[in-house]
């Protein structure tokens, strides 16, 4: 195993050669092959372990398929396309179990390594390093955290590689990073080093100031006017200290605290009436930076959705906002002016924009916008320049209809390198690692306060020549204090870090329990309804030793046995479901089918408080629960709680008999059988069961039928048809 087609810089073998020793935090500017260390330890491990597994994970798919293409180029390994492997959700489970076993080198997307650790189609066992590119993001739930966790208790010779070009501005956040990814050693390095240095191409930034109309002006003084009451009236609840322009942070700390006094008991009017108030003051804050930085259009677009709550009454904070006399003239202010007062700044981008491709018709530009829907906008006002061809590049969550794919997401990023596009305009999605050489200026819409987004936004330039940056900033604005904000924090974060590279000792390794080294045929197992996916009970579950699998369930949220089925709801979801009638169809079909059912019931929040409901109406459904069904009810505090529950309960039922189905109590007559047969079917359930049993009539009539007549029933995909036919024609192999 080696290295081919790079010469390792000074720097880099430094770095190497504390990787290959301890696991080790690589802080280093972007552009400057901190991927290659990485292919550099890979080759290193595997001379040490030759049986043993790479994985590398990034956050996403463009980025994995990125990673997958370096370790080619710079991996010495023999047959390289046969031995690797991309894997991510698009990736059937089936075809991922068999690639976790089979592969050597495995590129992956965090949260599908984390499901598959849980359900049991993965372990870490014969994993000799272990990568996490944009280690920055392993805090808080992130998959990250749970991935490492594992590793460090399971792998056999584990080397942890962590990389970023940011790991954060806040000393505390830096600290919680190197501790949930097990960090012995800290090699940063900044523009500044000598070692580094002669590598680093120069960039330089300008600030380009506009004014904000005098149209925006008057909408913008309503919108403070009314922020400002909205503090004075918290203050007369003792909440804020004085009446200023809190900031966004500080709004939601101080909902933090509220809701915090809520969970604890405290239901007085001044809490109450608070966290109403504050719930305003977000609302009111939020248009206000549409106002500095978006323009007219969006912000009667997130007008229109207020006033349309209000008239739905789904908030009654909204039901206030929009009675206030400042905010009900800064909403008829922007009515009575056009889209032709729009945000300056998409003026002064169009001349910018144009600019730049007059003095270099090559030129290639990335323009990062907050919001989505101003990307869009910003492409309308670029398609119209001489010379532009502009491209948007976002995420994939869907917002009305928007959203990109991850094959669109490569596509693009394709086009854009081999020159078919020259403007990249890209939300944060593009942010993060991606390998766009040349690219000679990057325009920043909006100014960020986050040093990690303002590092990786520039970053996208001045990798191989001199790069340029421009911001974009309204004058006295949120923009100008963004600026200095992200400024200040970049400083801080070198500081911290190298504070604690000075002070950083030898991690405590967790050690591993005896569950760790059982096989998965030795675990206990939990079957737990796909709605459930993401929830923190699962990571506990999965840590307590048991396999969890994710299936769609008709009844249950949790199986626990071939008895034990439990159905699991918030305080809240719990006081919903009386409302509209759903508990009591549950309870009958809990009841139906397990001898055991249980109702799990998990939060801090005062039942009675949940719902604007009669307290007697509650218990008598508690009553009615308890005595008429015949089904406990458990109270937890939080999901580590109602996890320990389920972890209790789950030993107790297999002691004896670990081996379960999913499916619930066995059905009596004919037609339940008929139902519990067809339900079995990949991602079939009960409803769909019956379904396909009213078309085809009969179980042998759905076996014979072909792909095309399964697809024409109701809610069956081209997937889950796929996935029959395969069931009821492949050979059944033994062992």
């Amino acid at each position: 195993m080696g290295i081919k087609n790079f010469q390792p810089r000074l720097y880099q073998q430094t770095i190497f050669a504390t990787c290959t020793k301890h696991n080790t935090l690589v802080a280093l500017p972007t552009g400057l092959g901190k991927t290659a260390i990485c292919a550099m330890l890979a080759a290193h491990r595997l001379s040490l372990y030759p049986q043993s597994k790479i994985i590398v994970l990034a956050p996403t798919r463009p980025l994995i398929d990125q990673h997958y293409k370096t370790f080619e180029n710079y991996l010495d390994v023999p047959n390289f396309n046969e031995k690797s492997e991309v894997l991510s959700g698009t990736t059937e489970p089936g075809k991922r179990t068999q690639e976790w076993t089979e592969k050597q080198l495995v590129f992956a997307t965090p949260q599908t390594l984390q499901n598959d650790l849980i359900s049991g189609k993965a372990n870490l066992r014969d994993v000799s390093l272990l990568c996490f590119d944009e280690a920055h993001r392993a805090v808080g739930d992130y998959s990250y955290v749970y991935i490492a966790k594992q590793y460090m208790k399971q792998g056999k010779f584990p080397r942890i590689l962590a990389l970023t070009a940011s790991p954060g501005s806040d000393m505390e956040q830096i600290k919680e990073l190197i501790a949930n990814l097990f960090i012995e050693k800290i090699e940063v390095r900044t523009d500044k080093d000598k070692d580094v240095e002669p590598y680093i191409q120069e960039v330089t930034t300008e600030w380009v100031e506009v004014e904000l109309p005098p149209e925006l002006r008057i909408i913008h003084k309503y919108l403070l006017s009314c922020l400002k009451s909205k503090i004075e009236e918290l203050k007369k609840y003792g909440y804020a200290k004085e009446a200023r322009h809190f900031s966004r942070s500080e709004l939601l700390g101080m909902q933090a605290q509220l809701q915090g006094l809520l969970a604890q008991g405290d239901k007085s009017f001044e809490v109450l009436k608070s966290l109403s108030v504050a719930a305003e003051a977000m609302k009111v804050e939020h248009a206000l930076e549409l106002v500095e930085t978006q323009g007219i259009s969006p912000l009667l677009e997130y007008f229109g959705v207020l006033f349309e709550q209000s008239r739905l009454k789904k908030s009654k904070a909204v039901q206030n906002l929009v009675q206030d006399i400042n905010f009900k003239t800064a909403y008829m202010k922007a009515q009575g002016f056009s889209s032709e007062h729009e945000h300056p700044k998409l003026v002064k981008l169009r001349q910018v924009v144009q600019k730049e491709i007059d003095n270099n018709p090559g030129v290639k530009m990335i323009v990062f916008s907050h919001y989505r829907d101003m990307a869009s906008r910003i492409f309308d006002e670029l398609v119209l320049v001489d010379g532009a061809k502009p491209a948007v590049f976002v995420g994939q969550t869907k917002k009305k209809g928007e959203g990109m794919s991850q094959k669109e997401q490569i596509r693009v990023l394709d086009e854009f390198r081999e020159g078919n596009y020259n403007i990249l305009i890209s939300t944060s999605v593009g942010e993060e690692g991606l390998d766009i050489p040349q690219v000679d200026l990057v325009v920043f819409y909006e100014p960020v306060p986050s040093a990690i987004r303002k590092i990786q936004r520039q970053g996208r330039t001045g990798r191989l020549e001199k790069g340029r940056v421009i911001v974009l900033i309204t004058k006295d604005t949120r923009d100008v204090g963004y600026r200095w904000s992200a400024h200040h924090k970049e400083g801080r974060m070198y500081r911290s870090i190298k504070q604690i590279k000075d002070d950083l000792g030898q991690v405590n390794v967790q050690m591993p329990k005896l569950t760790d080294f059982m096989s998965n045929e030795e675990k206990m197992k939990i079957y737990v309804d796909t709605r459930e996916k993401g929830s923190k009970k699962i990571e506990i579950l999965a840590d307590e030793g048991f396999l969890v699998e994710l299936k769609r369930l008709d009844t249950a949220d949790y199986v626990l046995s071939k008895d034990v089925g439990v159905e699991f709801k918030t305080i809240q979801d719990f006081a919903d479901s009386i409302v509209d009638g759903r508990l009591l169809s549950q309870l009958r079909e809990l009841k139906k089918n397990y001898p055991k059912p249980l109702i799990i019931v998990e939060g801090e929040q005062d039942l009675y408080s949940a719902r604007n409901l009669n307290p007697n109406a509650i218990k008598g459904m508690l009553a009615t629960i308890v005595s008429s069904y015949n089904i406990p009810i458990l109270f937890t505090k939080n999901e580590k709680e109602t996890a320990q529950f389920l972890a209790m309960i789950a030993r107790r039922e297999q002691e004896e008999k670990k081996d379960f189905s999913p499916h619930s109590q066995k059905p009596k007559t004919q037609r339940e059988i008929q139902e519990y047969v067809v339900s079995s079917f990949p991602n079939v359930g009960g409803s769909l069961s019956r379904e396909l049993l009213r078309q085809f009539k009969t179980i042998k009539a759905i076996v014979n039928a072909s792909e095309e007549e399964l697809k024409k029933v109701e809610n069956m995909g081209d997937k889950k048809a796929k996935q029959i036919k395969e069931l009821v024609e492949k050979d059944y192999l033994e062992g």
